[in-house]
This record gives C-alpha cells, structure tokens and sequence, in this order.
C-alpha cells in the first residue's frame, strides 16, 4: 500500500517522502513504484517523460524526521492498534504543528490513534483500497475529535489525486469492510462445510453477481492475516456472529499461509 498511494500523491504533482523501518523495505518500495511505472509505459498509459517525473518526486527513508516538514502523513503499517498509536505518537513528536496526521486502516478506531497526539482535531482516516493505483474508492474518516478544517483538506487531496473520497463516521469497517468481511467469512464458512470447492465458489461468486474477483482469489489478495484482524476488530466491537471469524482462517494464518505475499494462502502463487 505504501508505495501504491505514493505513486497516486507523486503522480498528482505531490512531493513524497517514503518512510520504512529498514532500507530493504524501502528500498523494495520504490523498486515496486518503478515496475509500476515501466508497466505503464510499456502499455501506453505514461509516456517515459512522465514516468520519470512522477519518480523524480518520491524518496524513500528510514527515519522519521526526515517527515518532519510534510503537511499531511499518512501511515500504512500493519493492522496492529498498538502498533499504530505507538507510530502515532512518536509521529506527534516529530512532524510539524500543522500537519494532519492520518491512517490508512481499514477497520481500527481512528480515535483511539488521535488521543495518541497533541492534535487530535488533526488526525482523521484516509483508506485507499488495494491497490491504490487502479481502486478509485478513499474513505475518509471522520473520529469524534477531527476539524472541519482537517476532513476537507483531505478530502481534497484524495480528490487532487483522482480519487472518489466518501465521508464515512469512525465506527469499525467503516462502509466497505463492514460489508465485505461477513461475505469473505461466510465464504470460508461453506468451504469449511463441504459446500462447494473454492474454485467453484469463486467461479459461482463471478458468474452469479457480477464480481471481477471470487472471495478466495479477493482473501489471498489483501492477506489472511489483514483479514482475520479486520474481522476480529469488526466482532469486537459488534459482537455480531458473521464477524467472528471462521477457524479455517484462523488455522492458515497460523500455519503462515497468509495468501499472495508469502505464496500461498487458498491457491499455490509460486512459480512451478
């Protein structure tokens, strides 16, 4: 996701700072930014002239005050909440009085990361969706403690960026994945039963409604893991059994077979 949302800043003109832990990873972000724009080039939709501009304004770091001047950050780590208000707070530290801070969860409270800061009414939600280049949906997130002031600027920069930006209330889900989620559960659910193969529920799920992608091929595609977390978050705070999720999912994250990122997950994407 990071550097997909890089690549819709930096082509809408924006100048972008990477930020990563370690210089493999940022390094392999921008090498997944410059395969993203050689792919475009060879099929006509950037010239080489602009494929070189857009990159000419991305950079990658490993630390976070080299942020220090941006006016908006945008955080895209894993979906941990602890994880995120720890980021939150040292980001608080670093980055400049008149920055918005925002997240790109899909589900987690987006308050619980302002109360993190000393700019609460700074903080809001902007979820791109994966892959952040093609999808053209941002939800923009609205926690209780947000300005006015902060949701429009973003809701303008995800505009600026070709983006469709919805408003949505800070509640667990948001829109998309609160309607997604039961869908991809009750999937594995009549997996689990021996109702169908997962081949022919996704090919019954394309066929039948209209959808460019099954539930398996779309679970293997944004991670077992990030799923699981999604829907536990969603049953922690509704309590309601289509959220709870499934123990087959629960068993492949643990086995670390978590979908296209490590290879596996309901399909094999390894190359025979």
């Amino acid at each position: 996701m990071g550097s997909g949302i890089a690549e819709v800043a930096a082509t809408a003109g924006a100048t972008v700072i990477l930020r990563s832990r370690s210089q493999a990873t940022a390094d392999a972000m921008l090498a997944g930014l410059e395969k993203s724009l050689a792919k475009q080039v060879e099929r006509g939709k950037k010239t080489q002239e602009e494929a070189d501009a857009v990159r000419s304004r991305v950079s990658a770091t490993t630390s976070l005050t080299d942020l220090a001047d941006c006016d908006l950050v945008i955080e895209s780590v894993v979906e941990d909440l602890a994880v995120k208000k720890a980021l939150f707070n040292e980001l608080d530290r670093v980055i400049k009085s008149s920055a918005i801070l925002a997240t790109n969860t899909s589900t987690l409270p987006v308050v619980e990361m302002a109360m993190e800061t000393s700019r609460p009414d700074q903080v809001c939600g902007v979820h791109f969706f994966n892959p952040a280049t093609a999808m053209s949906l941002v939800e923009i997130v609205r926690p209780l403690t947000a300005s006015d002031e902060t949701i429009t600027a973003v809701t303008e920069f995800a505009a600026q960026c070709g983006k469709e930006p919805v408003e949505v209330k800070d509640q667990a889900g948001f829109i998309v994945n609160a309607l997604l989620f039961p869908y991809l559960n009750n999937a594995i659910r009549i997996l689990e039963q021996g109702v169908a193969t997962k081949e022919g529920i996704d090919t019954a799920m394309k066929g039948g409604c209209g959808f460019p992608m099954g539930p398996f091929a779309l679970l293997d595609l944004v991670g077992l893991d990030t799923s699981l977390s999604i829907l536990e978050a969603l049953y922690a705070e509704f309590a309601d059994p289509n959220y709870a999720p499934v123990p087959l999912l629960k068993r492949m994250v643990a086995a670390g077979t978590l979908g296209r990122k490590t290879g596996t997950g309901f399909y094999d994407y390894r190359r025979k």
